[in-house]
């Protein structure tokens, strides 16, 4: 890989890599944009094939978390980091705090956070070395697992597609084809039956499709059905690229809203449904609400004020339905629109101190003039 070229055509703007032998820590930051303030995304620990998987990773990721803090109108930049072991064997104490101190070495320019592979727990050791992290227990003031503020995001946006495609966000009635019924989806699918709708369901892991079923009335479907379920709206909150050129033919749905992070298999595939008259919610843009919740972590959490926060996703993507509708482009476009003028704008926002706003800094009281 030619590592400057590749940071250079998409805007990233470092990338660091750490090896701690004693512990075993191979582990990759990705910052790609501080424009509107400090880097803050997960930690994902997986068993990559090479170390160029790992970087192609890191470096995807981390743009897209640029692009859905600016989206969801927060005071963030885009990072990510990649830990490659496996998140089954590989996991220690000593591990986590080497990364700690790692993290704490950059100097806050990132935050990191849990992702796919890493837990609360491993949160935990990496806040004994640094506060440049978000997610802990809320024992330590944080907001723990963020998946049902994913997925009251999730709804949120939803009820906004509803909204724009039949004029009513009410969701009782509506059918769903949700595939994957884990963390994120199973509150989705417990969320959306509670107001009254149909919901069809799938997931790897049998034991959580048979609690969807128990619980809150789901309807199974086996794995690769899922596609072909005559439902109002397909609600993706597992696998990414589930939007190709093999599904997207057996889709009947009329939107497609839902948790899973790169759902289209490629920008074309996102133009694709425009054309077949499928309303998209952009990924990035409907799934933020576990990253609203953690960054609320910064200011002094308060679980009020973060489920006040993640319910303005509905807005974000009704704004987003505007810029598609004004500027005739896709909603996947609209979503990239919206994420770039932002950064464009507030990063501008340079306002000079003031000298009297400066000496009150320092702790020096300007004297008044007489006239």
């Amino acid at each position: 890989m030619k590592l400057f070229e590749t940071m250079a055509d998409h805007g990233h703007e470092q990338v660091v890599f750490f090896n701690h032998v004693e512990t075993g820590l191979n582990a990759i930051v990705a910052i790609h944009n501080t424009l509107l303030g400090p880097a803050l995304g997960g930690l994902r620990m997986w068993p990559y094939a090479s170390e160029d998987d790992a970087i192609t990773d890191v470096l995807r990721l981390s743009r897209g978390m640029t692009y859905k803090a600016a989206v969801s109108g927060l005071n963030l930049g885009g990072g990510k980091a990649v830990l490659i072991g496996d998140p089954e064997e590989d996991k220690s104490e000593a591990l986590f705090r080497a990364l700690g101190r790692f993290v704490g070495s950059l100097g806050g320019r990132y935050i990191t956070a849990e992702d796919v592979g890493t837990t609360v727990e491993d949160m935990e050791y990496i806040f004994q070395e640094t506060d440049r992290v978000v997610g802990v227990h809320p024992v330590h003031g944080g907001s723990g697992d963020p998946s049902p503020f994913t997925a009251f995001g999730t709804v949120q946006g939803i009820k906004a597609c509803l909204n724009k495609r039949y004029g009513s966000s009410d969701i009782s009635g509506i059918t769903f084809a949700v595939q994957g019924a884990g963390s994120v989806g199973g509150n989705v699918i417990k969320m959306l039956t509670k107001e009254g709708a149909k919901v069809f369901t799938c997931d790897i892991n049998e034991d959580r499709v048979a609690q969807a079923v128990d619980e809150h009335g789901a309807e199974p479907v086996p794995l690769d059905e899922i596609f072909d379920v005559d439902a109002k709206v397909f609600v993706p909150c597992a696998l990414g690229s589930v939007i190709n050129t093999n599904t997207l033919s057996r889709l009947k749905c009329d939107i497609v809203a839902g948790s899973a992070n790169n759902q289209l298999e490629s920008e074309q595939s996102g133009t694709d449904l425009e054309e077949r008259g499928i309303l998209y919610a952009p990924d990035y843009a409907i799934n933020a609400g576990g990253l609203i919740n953690v960054a609320i972590e910064l200011q002094g959490y308060n679980r009020e004020r973060a489920y006040r926060a993640v319910s303005a996703i509905y807005n974000n993507i009704e704004r987003i339905f505007q810029i598609a509708a004004r500027d005739q482009i896709s909603t996947w476009q609209a979503a990239d629109r919206l994420a770039e003028e932002r950064i464009r704008t507030i990063s501008t926002l340079r306002m000079p101190y003031s000298k009297q706003f400066k000496d009150r800094l320092s702790g020096r009281t300007p004297k008044l003039s007489h006239h």
